[in-house]
């Protein structure tokens, strides 16, 4: 299929919310742990893996679906051919944003390094 844009599997939910802490409280009694816990965005995964990414108001991170990769080559051959230069996060992870499917809808590509949360 040529016009394959690239592949990954659903990583995350990025959404937003009012106000952080409550938000997270509120994810944890729904069984969620914390990942990561920053002052403008926090990381939760369920018992699976899923994750819901949290956006406060001073968020700079947009809406998306996060989709994970296995290998830094899949991201960067995905990013050449969007065009989108790869971005290294203070969580240890690389990504970039991308167009999603429909209007004003985006997609991050991510990958976690081996050593992540080493």
């Amino acid at each position: 299929m040529s016009d394959l844009r690239f592949t990954g599997t659903v990583d995350h939910l990025a959404v937003n919310c009012e106000n952080l802490q409550e938000s997270v409280a509120e994810y944890q009694k729904l069984g969620f742990t914390v990942e990561s816990l920053y002052e403008d965005w926090a990381m939760l995964r369920d018992a699976n893996g899923f994750g819901i990414a949290l956006l406060p108001p001073d968020s700079k991170h947009p809406e998306h679906i996060g989709l994970r990769v296995e290998t830094m080559a899949e991201l960067e051959a995905a990013a050449a051919k969007e065009g989108r230069p790869i971005k290294p996060h203070r969580d240890g992870t690389f990504s970039f944003y991308t167009k999603g499917v429909g209007k004003g809808n985006v997609v991050e590509l991510v990958y976690y390094p081996e050593n992540y949360g080493k």
